[in-house]
């Protein structure tokens, strides 16, 4: 069998000293770290995992180990994969890893597989692809998984559909309904790395750009706040009245996708959803429009609708494509439609991955811990849990906050006391 799939262990040394950097931004995941050094609470427990293979989620990998869990990662996309940080984790720290940056559609599902040839009792996803596996061409195997646990907006809603469907077989944690995951991670990570992507892939001035946000979800939000403070022109398109609403009470401009297509510059998707901006929006848009996409899946604008609209098609800089339409018109697509923020940066800044990621090392010790206790449902993280993680981040953070008296907690469990 083999043991890992990378791209070059002679990057190594460089990925090391990235998953070092990162290591020292993420405070409390090393106080969970240095718990599970003395507690074990994952002794004798295969995780196989399939997340963007970064700095960061390097650091929780280690985490994992740490408490006693054998570890196997794979790429939840063909374009996130930090090539020297999959190398280091093969050669310096023995973690099988199957991620090549670039690696095409075969390759990544080959990976899926490889990673659940080791069956795993524990399986973390991030977009829902390994858990899909496992249900479609490895039911033998479900038996043997204790649970799995889901990091993203996008994942969770395919699994909430196959829980509906009762197509779920195990017990699922929906790490990404974390308040101190999707309240963060999602607004603060999602809108400053979504910036970076699209700076590093451009160099573009956002200052007065006339930006349209389809979705105005945590990510949404984030990704609008950001591309304000930069000086843009911020337009939302949502199909949720209340959120659109939101948003306009927010200080943003609202307006359909199909208004919004004539005069916007660029294009950001942010909804989870499929083809929200499709040809017969593009076919409206200004020549020198930009598309950018940083909702999981590359389906939220139609990349490949794009690509038989034009005529022609060049890379301008790298995750950059230049695609003319006929009359001379010309669009430019980023990241392949793939999520920029790690498409084109490195994602979300270690800080904030800080939380998510203590979510994840305490939310799988949380499953095995339940093991046998829990129905194959959709779970969330308990909320002392999602508390605790906030604390800890606070002190790290060098902050101080109050607790009630009991004085309070008494007048607010009651209903006798009046005006």
């Amino acid at each position: 069998m083999k043991l890992y799939d990378v791209a070059d262990l002679k990057k190594a040394g460089e990925g090391k000293l990235k998953i070092e950097w990162a290591g020292k931004h993420m405070p409390v995941l090393n106080l969970i770290k240095e718990r599970f050094i003395k507690e074990k609470p994952l002794k004798g427990i295969t995780i196989g995992t399939c997340q963007h293979v970064t700095s960061e989620t390097a650091n929780l990998v280690l985490t994992w180990v740490a408490g006693g869990a054998k570890v196997i990662l794979c790429a939840s996309n063909m374009l996130s994969t930090q090539d020297p940080v999959a190398a280091s984790l093969v050669k310096d720290y023995g973690i099988s890893v199957f991620a090549i940056h670039g690696e095409d559609k075969k390759t990544y599902y080959k990976h899926l597989l490889q990673v659940l040839d080791f069956h795993p009792q524990i399986t973390v996803d991030d977009g829902a692809d390994l858990v899909s596996e496992l249900h479609k061409t490895r039911q033998g195997q479900i038996k043997e998984v204790i649970a799995s646990s889901e990091e993203t907006t996008t994942g969770v809603i395919r699994l909430k559909a196959m829980a509906k469907d009762k197509a779920l077989k195990v017990p699922v944690l929906a790490i990404n309904e974390s308040q101190t995951k999707h309240l963060f991670d999602n607004r603060y990570g999602t809108g400053q790395s979504t910036v970076d992507g699209i700076l590093r892939a451009t160099n573009m001035l956002l200052a007065g750009k006339r930006v349209i946000v389809c979705g105005y979800g945590w990510c949404g939000r984030g990704i609008a706040t950001k591309m304000r403070g930069m000086g843009a022109w911020v337009t939302v398109c949502e199909v949720n009245p209340i959120k659109a609403l939101e948003a306009a009470m927010d200080g943003f401009e609202v307006d359909s996708i199909a208004r919004a297509a004539r005069y916007g510059e660029l294009f950001i998707s942010a909804t989870g959803d499929r083809h929200v901006i499709r040809t017969d929006h593009m076919k409206k848009m200004k020549d020198g429009a930009v598309l950018a996409n940083s909702g999981h899946f590359n389906v939220e604008f139609d990349y490949d609708g794009l690509a038989g609209l034009a005529v022609s098609r060049r890379t301008l800089r790298r995750n950059l494509e230049e695609f003319s339409l006929p009359g001379g018109k010309k669009l430019y697509a980023l990241g392949e439609g793939r999520l920029i923020n790690l498409a084109a940066a490195e994602g979300h800044p270690s800080e904030v991955m800080d939380m998510s990621f203590t979510n994840q090392a305490l939310g799988v010790a949380w499953l095995v811990k339940n093991k046998g206790k829990l129905k194959p449902k959709v779970y969330i993280l308990p909320e002392a849990i999602d508390m605790q993680v906030a604390r800890l981040k606070l002190r790290a953070m060098n902050l101080h906050f109050d607790t009630l008296t009991s004085e309070q907690k008494k007048y607010l469990n009651s209903w006798q006391e009046g005006t």
